[in-house]
């Protein structure tokens, strides 16, 4: 999976990004201005992380969208909203067709990114009766339910 094919996937679903210069940040190359993700191809070390930081975006109220910027948590995001953010980043990865480790690398969640591997490509995972509840997808084993996505964009 490549980060082209990831800001094409952005294109189609109406994600905010735009390309920058992107020197501070969580995430190498990635940080949230305004509910827009700035993407610095240049210092991204992983392009699924780009996945991971959309989501953020994308779970968050509209109304409230604008108001992420830098640090999600300082913003008012939440652990649930965490949860929904990995769970939205795990469907939009299997609408673009990209490998489990593209998402989940050995270099990011803590040292948890094989038991969200685990989680995820055995039909459990977490964070979508969030998303769920959102509106955004249904339940898994109903029509049209996790991973795929009804709306992307809460």
């Amino acid at each position: 999976m490549t980060l082209d094919e990831i800001l094409a996937f952005f294109d189609r679903i109406g994600l905010p990004y735009r390309t920058a210069e992107v020197t501070a940040g969580f995430l190498p190359g990635l940080m949230t201005d305004r509910g827009c993700l700035l993407v610095d191809a240049a210092r991204l070390t992983h392009p699924g992380d780009a996945l991971h930081e959309a989501g953020h975006i994308a779970v968050a109220p509209a109304d409230q969208r604008a108001s992420l910027t830098g640090d999600v948590f300082a913003c008012g995001q939440d652990t649930g909203d965490e949860m929904a953010a990995i769970a939205w980043s795990w469907a939009a990865l299997q609408a673009i067709g990209g490998a489990p480790e593209a998402l989940f690398h050995a270099d990011g969640y803590k040292g948890s990114s094989e038991a969200y591997i685990q989680a995820f490509t055995s039909g459990g995972g977490f964070g979508y009766p969030l998303l769920a509840w959102y509106g955004m997808t249904a339940m898994p084993g109903q029509p049209d339910g996790f991973p795929a996505m009804g709306r992307w964009m809460r």
